[in-house]
């Protein structure tokens, strides 16, 4: 158990997990300094729609399927959390559009959720992920959480050592970073992780609609720019774009809108890392003095108020809630 007097508290990574943790945890009063090699939002959470949809991930993502409560629950705790922090929520819903077979096939999948079939899943949120890391940056700064640039090579209770040499004294480290962790060596549960490559294309909107809209293989998310999204590689983790894996996204949403300019469209890629049940490892590694916060797949801003709460509950010694088992950093170590 860790307080404002006795510990110098460690992040690893500025994305969506790592942010709402460190900022967390800066509330609670501890000394918090946050370290990312990268500039701000350039990270799978910046490249990422911004969607808070525990409907449209079990419909979609095979692997989210048998998480759709939990995901709900995630998702409830945002109202509060945004207005905190003064990011809008939009609650426009996902609209579901397509042939009468491949409708009829989600309205199938819908019922087998327990859910009643609708062409417009208003259960589904999203935000707009740059402005919202960019709002989770401020209030993490306002409270006190400190920015250094570089990336975390070891770790070991007293001693943070970073890529360029530097050694620094932390007493914990919370590792929030996304694949370039998974060899194990600051922490061996996170051989467990798989990285997923995803390429978003980034297109001129072609009206106001709020409303997501879910194709066959393709969704369109309106914001600053519309979001084309959104591949998924698995095994890829590379930055590079891929036009030939990005083709069958264009010719998605192509037949949905018509009208729409990818010729002039933007590609953004992240990498996002990915568990083998798809839920994130949160919680005490076998290494000494890091907490595990990684591995979201698809879904670190929807899970992100939740992983943040439950790290700083096991920093404090507080229950960390119901989720505790099912996001257990260490049970895929073998028996």
């Amino acid at each position: 158990m860790y307080s404002a007097n006795d510990a110098k508290i460690s992040v690893a990574g500025a994305g969506a997990f790592g942010l709402a943790t460190a900022l967390r945890l800066a509330r609670a009063g501890l000394a918090v300094t946050l370290f990312d090699p990268a500039p701000p939002g350039d990270n799978a959470s910046g490249v990422a729609a911004g969607m808070l949809a525990p409907i449209s991930e079990a419909l979609f993502d095979p692997v989210s399927r048998d998480h759709l409560a939990l995901m709900r629950r995630a998702r409830d705790l945002w109202p509060d959390f945004a207005e905190a922090l003064a990011i809008p929520l939009s609650r426009a819903g996902v609209r579901i559009e397509g042939s009468d077979s491949w409708r009829a096939e989600v309205a199938k999948r819908l019922e087998q959720l327990g859910v009643s079939p609708t062409d417009v899943i208003d259960e589904d949120w999203r935000l707009d992920a740059r402005p919202a890391l960019a709002a989770l940056r401020a209030a993490a700064e306002e409270a006190g959480v400190v920015f250094e640039t570089g990336a975390v090579a070891a770790f070991q209770p007293g001693a943070l050592t970073l890529a360029d040499g530097r050694v620094e004294a932390f007493d914990v480290l919370v590792l929030a970073t996304g694949p370039g962790v998974r060899d194990g060596r600051i922490a061996p549960e996170t051989a467990a992780l798989s990285p997923i490559k995803g390429q978003l294309l980034r297109a001129t909107l072609l009206d106001d609609e709020a409303v997501v809209v879910r194709g066959e293989g393709v969704y369109l998310a309106p914001g600053e720019a519309l979001a084309v999204g959104a591949t998924m590689e698995a095994g890829r983790d590379d930055l590079a774009p891929d036009a030939s894996a990005t083709q069958a996204l264009r010719q998605a949403a192509q037949a949905l809108r018509p009208a729409l300019d990818l010729e002039g469209a933007s590609v953004e890629v992240g990498v996002r890392a990915t568990t083998p049940d798809g839920l994130p490892l949160v919680g005490w590694s076998r290494a000494p003095g890091v907490m595990l916060a990684v591995g979201a797949r698809r879904n670190g801003w929807l899970f992100a108020p939740l992983v943040a709460s439950m790290v700083a509950a096991y920093l404090t010694g507080d229950n960390p809630g119901p989720e505790a088992a099912a996001f257990d950093a260490r049970r895929f170590e073998k028996a």
